[in-house]
């Protein structure tokens, strides 16, 4: 029997994934960490190793690259196999255009991330969880799945495919006691903002300006938080937002 639960976090480089590595390694978790940045996995490990003790495994890949994927989930050895919980968190957003003037490049940058990424990851993990008849996959979502706002289209359109997606693996996996559950966070201050505006940082800066964001760690806990609850309990979703902002065009600011 093994000592450990093992996670299996994906985009864990920065942001909301590196804040749920730092999580579950608190909590007595062994921890796969994947990323297509490899420097970044590496000193992240060395940092889970030394502070928590936790054993972490680093995969170097790209979600949006099948054979990428497939590749480095099916050639887990035995010791890293038994995966306790997935965390779904590799997204991202591409420009902020409306959607008439829209890049194609940046629409199939945010459909491969953030809805085949995630598809291909759980194909090749939900197998490993049904063999065992256990397991929990936790979507990370976005308010963006709950409402669309202006000049959000096909990014509110990724997140919302997250959002159904979650309630299809909820109905189809539940003969097989799996968990399934999706987090939809607000305003969160990660390098999101950053990656959407092509590394404006002032422009970054600016979206969160006047009001106080979540962290990553403030998901991380509420991520954790649902992976740590009895057998027999399942929350399917939770909404989650600065006390500032009450939905998507909704957020008071103090300038």
């Amino acid at each position: 029997m093994k000592s450990k639960k093992i996670v299996f976090i994906t985009g864990a480089t920065s942001g909301i994934g590196k804040a749920c590595a730092e999580m579950f390694a608190a909590n007595n978790y062994n921890v796969i960490i994947t990323g297509r940045r490899e420097e970044l996995l590496k000193k992240l490990a060395i940092r889970l190793k030394q502070k928590y003790n936790s054993d972490v495994l680093c995969l170097n890949f790209d979600v949006r690259k099948l054979a990428q994927v497939k590749k480095a989930i099916t050639s887990l050895d035995d010791k890293w196999k038994e995966i306790d919980v997935l965390v779904n968190n590799a997204g991202l957003a591409a420009g902020l255009d409306p959607i008439d003037k829209g890049s194609i490049d940046d629409w199939e940058d945010m459909i491969d991330t953030n809805v085949k990424g995630l598809l291909y990851v759980s194909k090749y993990i939900m197998p490993i969880m049904i063999a065992r008849n256990s397991g929990h996959i936790i979507n990370i979502g976005s308010i963006a799945g709950k409402e669309t706002y202006a000049n959000g289209n096909v990014y509110c359109a990724t997140k919302h495919a997250v959002d159904s997606i979650t309630k299809g693996m909820r109905i189809d996996l539940l003969k097989y006691g799996i968990k399934v559950t999706v987090v939809h966070p607000g305003a969160v201050e990660t390098e999101f903002s950053l990656v959407r505006l092509k590394g404006d940082k002032q422009a970054a800066d600016n979206v969160y300006k006047g009001f106080k964001p979540l962290t990553g760690e403030d998901v991380a806990e509420v991520v954790y938080y649902v992976s740590s609850l009895p057998e027999h309990v399942n929350i399917n979703e939770v909404v989650v937002t600065p006390t500032a902002q009450a939905n998507t065009v909704h957020t008071h600011k103090i300038l």
